[in-house]
């Protein structure tokens, strides 16, 4: 209750609400988490994807632009780069699976062999 003639002060407007940057923080650590995640079968992919969605949605609600760019730039990122990795992986698949360039079996495993030496089977079951 204020007395005749007085005015409580108001706290001046802030730009966002303390404690309203989840969307733009989570994007920001699945687009950063993204790149050493590609290095495991691609599971940065989905990381990244889920993480540049949080961070379209954190920039259209206005809270914490900035960390929102920031993590739809590294979503992103991430996003190009697993898909340059994938293309790149599959042209040389498709590369070594030519029968006319490899024309038997033991070529084409040589192939593979060449291309692909974080793939060679260990000869245990």
């Amino acid at each position: 209750m204020t007395m005749p003639g007085y005015q409580t002060p108001t706290p001046p407007p802030t730009a966002s609400a303390p404690g309203r940057h989840g969307l733009a923080t989570a994007s920001l650590v699945l687009g950063l988490a993204g790149l050493p995640g590609l290095l495991l079968c691609g599971l940065g992919l989905p990381a990244a994807l889920v993480g540049l969605v949080l961070g379209i949605a954190a920039a259209a609600r206005g809270t914490s632009r900035g960390l929102a760019i920031a993590g739809i730039v590294c979503s992103a990122v991430t996003l190009v780069i697993g898909a340059v990795s994938i293309i790149w992986l599959l042209s040389k698949a498709a590369e070594c699976a030519d029968r006319h360039r490899y024309p038997d079996v033991s070529t084409r495993r040589q192939c593979i062999d060449r291309e692909f030496p974080f793939a060679r089977s260990s000869g245990a079951p």
